[in-house]
């Protein structure tokens, strides 16, 4: 069955309708805090251990976006836009969304994942405290070391604690995911940066962010606030999608994909 689309329309009805879902979303974020509500507990993506998490978490964080600064959701629409137009033209409505959906699900996974690593060396110290090990297992994990008595339910709210503290939000796992197919779907388009005032060609653009994303990743810089594995989660899942289709005769968008 073949679905309308426009062709090579400028602001496809997909693209449109999810740029004005995420707006709608921080504005909601920013009046509702000054209720003392908080959406990004109820509805950013927390560590599955974590008392907070939800399961649905995984498509609605990607609706979410720092409300400190502006830039978080101007960056992630403009790249949706920019990139994700052309894929929707090309695709159609339908496919584009499930893509973009299976790619922000990936990132999430993925960020599961880089919790449950990151987290591991502080959550099996606790354990073995918990199991009658020295309390100075902890001393690489805590400013200072507690001078009393620690008990079973302080260590069992510390590891609570540990889970809780783990929260994203934003859609550039799925962003990252659009970049991706760009590059596959249209590798000979030409991108120009500001700072680099020469074409590069989209595949080799796509390779370059991928693998500062990779470094970054692996460097873990605290304090950037950036979910590195995720956005490489969406690329990851979104080349696994891509290479499904392609299998099944589905790469382009008119064929059927049932």
């Amino acid at each position: 069955m073949e679905y309308y689309r426009p062709a090579n329309s400028i602001f496809p009805p997909v693209i449109k309708n999810l740029v004005i879902i995420n707006v709608l979303c921080w504005l909601a974020t920013i009046a509702l805090q000054k209720y003392g509500i908080d959406i990004v507990g109820y509805l950013g993506l927390h560590y599955w251990k974590s008392a907070d998490f939800n399961v649905v978490q995984f498509v609605t964080y990607m609706f979410l976006h720092d409300t400190t600064s502006f830039g978080h959701i101007f960056f992630n629409m403009f790249g949706l836009w920019m990139f994700g137009k052309d894929i929707e033209n090309f695709w159609g409505g339908k496919k584009f969304l499930i893509y973009y959906f299976v790619t922000g699900i990936g990132a999430g996974v993925i960020q599961q994942i880089t919790w449950a690593i990151d987290i591991y060396p502080v959550v099996t110290a606790i354990n073995q405290v918990l199991a009658g090990g020295d309390i100075r297992a902890l001393a690489p994990y805590l400013q200072s070391m507690p001078t009393g008595h620690v008990s079973a339910a302080d260590l069992l709210q510390l590891k609570e604690l540990v889970y809780d503290a783990r929260v994203t939000i934003g859609a550039s796992g799925a962003i990252f995911g659009v970049l991706l197919a760009f590059a596959m779907l249209f590798p000979d388009a030409r991108i120009f940066l500001l700072f680099i005032p020469i074409p590069i060609r989209a595949p080799y653009f796509v390779a370059f962010y991928a693998l500062c994303e990779l470094f970054m990743g692996v460097q873990d810089f605290h304090g950037d606030n950036v979910a590195h594995f995720a956005h490489l989660g969406g690329m990851i899942f979104g080349l696994i999608l891509i290479l499904y289709w392609k299998k099944k005769k589905n790469i382009n968008g008119s064929s059927s994909y049932y």
